[in-house]
């Protein structure tokens, strides 16, 4: 690889989008070696008669044009679309300890896996095997188990409904509830928050409401990145002129200005719009606090008016009607000080009362976020406080208003919804044994956090991954790779090879599947569909449209079948029958979820159905029936103010470049931050880097906290001078992620707490 140590940086009057996102495209569909297939690919990308876009879970509109994917997209599809192969005679090749030595970057470029492989622990490498020998020997390695709690199944957001509502199945047959899932490591806090507050744990609003709104509140998310379609409707709002309020540490290029690489007139202009109306730049850890101040804000502002005698400028019918709790909320808002919300908010109480001004004049509020609320101790509580705020003026259950969190994966909602869930509700439990005449397990099994811990403590000795990269994905890497290659079997169902494939246990199997956009057919060589859900709670069908990578290859859903009729048996469920055909699948989820009824004809209409969100229709299924407001206090102190009583320790958060997506490397440029050809790097205020005593590019280890015995290092990044608040540093992961420990969670979610790592420096030698 090939490193520049110089950072170029973009000009304030380049915009994200434009020609340099269209160059993109062409680099990436160019390098993938069939740029010709994979042009014709995107043409069907979230279309309805072709296959749903493997990036991210952002919402597909009822008016879609011919165009309807964007430049991660179109990475995404050249990733998959590549004519490159991983062949056995590359593993042939390859030590599996030599391969430990490759970036993630160089182990996915090599291509698609195509044959099913074994480890092969006398000569450290994978070998060919047959699906049936692979299928028998997982089975017996998971019958050989004590108990079937001692076996982990993790799944990536990337599965099919149809692929989770099966895997979760066999797995409760097998004896356990352990389902440690990606949700848990992004969005688990969003999950749990809303359920609390408003008794649904999705968002409240379609992708039409963003046509509607006049304000829209976007916080700790970078959309121009991590699901750069929603730029286009945050530019078609502003506008119209809605306000769009950002609330992120980091300058994102994407939430600044946009051109839309579909507008040709902008194109041919040279133009962009400028998204954000207002851009506040709290510390790590304050937004909660912002939100505190702008609802202190607003309480003052409404005694001031009916001392007045003026109308409340909250809505009264609604919070008399729909809610519970504001009493115990405004007294807790009124009894913090400005001194706390300023100090732990990062932001000025001028700032904070300008926030204000975007709320109170939109008659129609959307807040939405990411994983920069979520990747915290107290992100639970910043939820809930975020649900108050839309709360206070009845902005949920109304168009053009409501609460958005923007999930990643391109299933990782649906998953949830078909059944990953390690503690699933009593309903869905008893709905699955009525309809296969079953008894399965109720004891609540392992998220991703509590999965680590039995593998490090040896009580859990199976692990199979449905797709993703759980070494590279998960906190403490060097920890968990160990973990996993002390298990007694690891499976690993996935497209390319990654690092999680290194880390054999004793009986190791490598099953290569399917991708979305290839052509899935049954044994009448009829081309199946697979169904997916959106960040809206859209529902709609994918079906690919490309030859498989090889011949060989299976589908998620046929691999899953496979594995469970060898270890758990077909006579109660035929599991080669839904393998063979679909339909089947969605015929039993019809019957044991609620809003899949006549789920084979509605998710063959256009853009398929909406599942329904009682908390959109003001129907609240809390204990109390009705939304609650929260009344959490801020927490004592966040990770920047402890960080500034320690002298050289700072605020890490990890996040995305540009050229990848959660842990799939696409390239090594980041051009909206400045950066190219490497991704070991961490950007610092100009003056911290100057307090640490060094230069701007310098080389130093990252080290991690140690309270717990544990060393912790990434060695040799570059410090890069970067517009960030003082004390808060940041760096891609995955290969931040050895910084990161597995037992710091968030409060209430387990969700590791990658945007509030204490982190200090080392100077290399030079």
């Amino acid at each position: 690889m090939s490193i520049n140590d110089t950072s170029r940086t973009l000009k304030k009057s380049h915009a994200a989008g434009g020609w340099g996102a269209l160059r993109s495209c062409g680099k990436h569909l160019l390098a993938s070696g069939s740029a010709l297939t994979g042009a014709k690919t995107l043409l069907k990308a979230n279309q309805p008669d072709g296959f749903d876009c493997p990036g991210c879970a952002w919402g597909d509109p009822e008016h879609g044009s011919s165009f309807e994917f964007c430049e991660n997209g179109v990475k995404a599809v050249a990733w998959e679309a590549t004519d490159r192969r991983a062949t056995p005679a590359f593993f042939a090749a390859h030590t599996v300890s030599e391969l430990r030595g490759w970036s993630d970057y160089e182990l996915e470029n090599q291509g698609r896996l195509t044959e099913p492989m074994v480890y092969d622990r006398a000569t450290d490498r994978y070998r060919p095997v047959s699906w049936e020998d692979a299928f028998a020997g997982i089975a017996a390695e998971l019958k050989a188990l004590a108990d079937p709690n001692e076996a982990e199944f993790y799944t990536s957001g990337r599965a099919s409904n149809e692929a989770a509502f099966l895997y979760q199945l066999f797995v409760r047959m097998f004896g356990t509830n352990n389902f440690p899932d990606c949700s848990n490591m992004c969005h688990e806090a969003s999950g749990l928050g809303l359920m609390q507050s408003i008794g649904v744990g999705k968002g409240t609003v379609l992708l039409e409401d963003f046509e509607h709104a006049d304000a829209i509140i976007v916080i700790g998310q970078n959309p121009g990145t991590n699901h750069p379609r929603m730029l286009g409707d945050l530019r078609r709002a502003a506008m119209r002129g809605a306000r769009v309020a950002v609330l992120n540490p980091v300058r994102e290029r994407g939430l600044e200005r946009f051109a839309d690489p579909q507008d040709k007139i902008e194109m041919l202009r040279g133009g962009a719009t400028s998204i954000a109306s207002h851009y506040f730049r709290p510390k790590l850890g304050g937004d909660m606090a912002a939100i505190r101040g702008t609802a202190k804000v607003v309480f003052a502002r409404d005694a001031e008016r009916r001392a007045g005698g003026h109308a409340s400028l909250l809505d009264l019918d609604f919070i008399a009607h729909h809610t519970v709790g504001l009493d115990d909320w405004r007294a807790e808002v009124e009894a913090t000080s400005w001194d706390v919300i300023e100090d732990q908010s990062g932001l000025t109480r001028a700032e904070i009362e300008s926030l204000a001004d975007v709320y109170l004049g939109a008659e129609r509020v959307i807040a939405t976020w990411a994983m920069g609320v979520t990747q915290h101790r107290h992100s639970v509580a910043t939820v809930r406080e975020i649900a108050n705020l839309l709360l206070l003026r009845g902005h949920v259950g109304r168009a053009g208003a409501g609460l958005c969190p923007v999930r990643g994966h391109s299933n990782v909602q649906g998953d949830r919804t078909v059944g990953i869930n390690e503690n699933a509700p009593e309903w869905f439990i008893a709905a699955l044994e009525r309809e296969f005449d079953l008894t399965l397990p109720r004891a609540p099994g392992h998220n991703v956090l509590h999965a680590i811990h039995a593998m490090v403590e040896g009580r859990s000795k199976a692990f199979i991954g449905l797709g993703g990269n759980f070494v590279r994905a998960t906190p403490d890497t060097d920890l968990v790779h160990a973990a996993l290659t002390r298990c007694r079997l690891t499976v690993q169902i996935a497209t390319k090879p990654n690092h999680s494939h290194l880390a054999p246990g004793k009986a190791a199997y490598l099953l290569p599947c399917l991708g979305r956009t290839e052509i899935d057919r049954n044994s009448k060589r009829r081309p199946q569909i697979v169904t997916v859900e959106d960040s809206m709670s859209m529902v709609h069908g994918s079906g690919g449209i490309n030859r498989p990578a090889a011949p060989t290859l299976r589908s998620e859903v046929q691999i899953i079948a496979g594995i469970a009729a060898a270890t758990v048996g077909s006579d109660k469920v035929r599991w080669l029958a839904m393998a063979d055909d679909y339909d089947l699948v969605r015929d039993h989820i019809s019957r044991v979820i609620p809003g899949f009824e006549d789920f084979n004809v509605r998710v063959r209409k256009p853009r398929g159905f909406h599942l329904r969100n009682a908390a959109a229709e003001r129907e609240w299924n809390t204990a109390s029936g009705r939304a609650e407001f929260s009344a959490t206090p801020l927490p004592r102190e966040v990770e920047h103010q402890q960080a500034r009583s320690q002298p050289g320790t700072f605020v890490l958060q990890t996040f995305r470049s540009h050229d990848q997506y959660n842990t799939t490397v696409y390239g090594l440029d980041d051009r909206y931050r400045g950066v190219y050809g490497e991704r070991r790097v961490v950007f610092a205020h100009p003056d911290d880097i100057a307090a640490l005593g060094a230069l701007p590019n310098a080389r130093v280890d990252v080290i991690g906290s140690d309270e717990d015995g544990r060393t912790r290092v990434a060695e040799d990044f570059r410090l890069v001078a970067y517009d960030l608040p003082r004390g808060c540093v940041a760096g891609y992961y995955p290969e931040l992620n050895a910084v990161v420990p597995f037992n710091k969670a968030g409060e209430g979610s387990d969700t590791p707490l990658s945007k509030s790592v204490m982190v200090t420096f080392r100077a290399r030698a030079a």
